[in-house]
């Protein structure tokens, strides 16, 4: 094959795994806004050199923004080549991509086929990468799923990670969303990703999934945070079989506190949460959860919360949006250490197991 070769996402995508690297040569903020999973962002040009040549082109010309452009992109393809490629070995293999697989990843893929690296670039760039995703969410694979459901609280996140720790398959919506999933979900200090960095995340976990394998996944709501689960996947999760758990009010307690303990050394963090709420429970009653916060009475107001806020809202939503609960296995916790979480996680895991065989 003569390098740099030329090839479409659909004839990348059976061996997308087996790149040394992806490299996307877009500037820091296009890289920011979405990428193929597991790429490094090499720009060619960054943001505030792409916006110099392309007003350039615009206001007096291709040839004179080229003329501008090019030893901006020569001296930021030396650079990359010497700090970041300079020890790579001869049969080292990239892939590389810009927004629609033209000039810039065009730039760095020749450098890196010059030298002598087989490298490929993806024809139509991120543009045609996009479309395959949109695409593919639109037709989710026809996948197992195993949806952990339960009020907030019982632990449905704790034993996600176990599965995954175990060797389960696992789509941790909640994760990849850096969100929580209700008006107290936000992580602190981890800013959720774009929406199309969501669907890019969800995308590659999918894929990767064996279809005669369970996948285990939480019963979210259609938004996680300000992000939106794809309408097909979302369907898929509704219909499929439910598991219930089951934790006592005074251990679901426990496990929020710990898992909330940033509200709980933070009480204005978290009353500047509970405002959220003021349409459904009235000033007085969130006045009343401002002062047990700012009181330091954090395990009464949790539980006030499970049972006056969120209990509700799950019972009032689970039958209408998953349609299996009422038939689902009901399975108690009966407690929150790790060994509960792993005892349970193995046998949710090996009934999945004997169930593919």
């Amino acid at each position: 094959m003569k390098y740099p070769a030329v090839l479409s996402f659909a004839d990348i995508l059976p061996a997308l795994d087996t790149f040394d690297a992806i490299i996307d040569v877009r500037s820091e903020s296009e890289f920011a806004l979405d990428r193929i999973p597991g790429a490094i962002n090499a720009p060619v040009l960054d943001d505030e050199q792409r916006i110099r040549v392309g007003t350039l082109y615009k206001q007096v010309g291709a040839f004179d923004a080229k003329k501008v452009g090019a030893p901006l992109v020569a001296a930021n393809v030396a650079r990359h080549v010497e700090t970041l490629w300079g020890d790579k070995p001869k049969g080292w293999k990239p892939l590389v991509y810009c927004w629609r697989g033209g000039n810039r990843s065009g730039a760095m893929a020749h450098v890196l086929a010059r030298i002598g690296w087989p490298a490929i670039q993806l024809d139509g760039g991120y543009k045609a990468y996009r479309a395959h995703v949109a695409s593919s969410l639109e037709t989710p694979p026809a996948l197992n799923f195993r949806v952990v459901c339960g009020t907030t609280g019982s632990g449905k996140s704790r034993l996600l990670e176990t599965l995954e720790g175990i060797g389960a398959q696992v789509l941790d919506l909640e994760r990849l969303a850096a969100h929580r999933g209700s008006v107290l979900g936000h992580l602190p200090n981890e800013p959720q990703p774009s929406q199309k960095m969501f669907e890019s995340l969800i995308w590659d976990k999918l894929r990767r999934f064996d279809p005669s394998k369970p996948v285990f996944v939480e019963s979210e709501s259609k938004k996680v945070g300000n992000l939106r689960v794809p309408d097909a996947v979302m369907q898929r999760m509704r219909a499929s079989t439910c598991i219930s758990l089951a934790l006592s009010r005074e251990n679901r307690v426990r496990l929020l506190m710990e898992d909330y303990d940033h509200f709980c050394v933070d009480p204005d963090a978290l009353n500047t949460q509970l405002d959220h709420l003021v349409q459904l429970h009235g000033r007085a009653r969130i006045d009343a959860w401002h002062a047990m916060a700012k009181g330091g009475a954090m395990p009464e107001l949790v539980a006030e919360l499970l049972e006056q806020h969120y209990d509700p809202a799950y019972l009032r939503s689970i039958d209408r949006n998953f349609v299996q609960v009422a038939q689902g296995e009901v399975v108690e916790l009966h407690g929150i250490a790790q060994d509960d979480f792993v005892a349970l996680a193995r046998r949710l895991h090996a009934a999945g197991e004997r169930v593919a065989c």
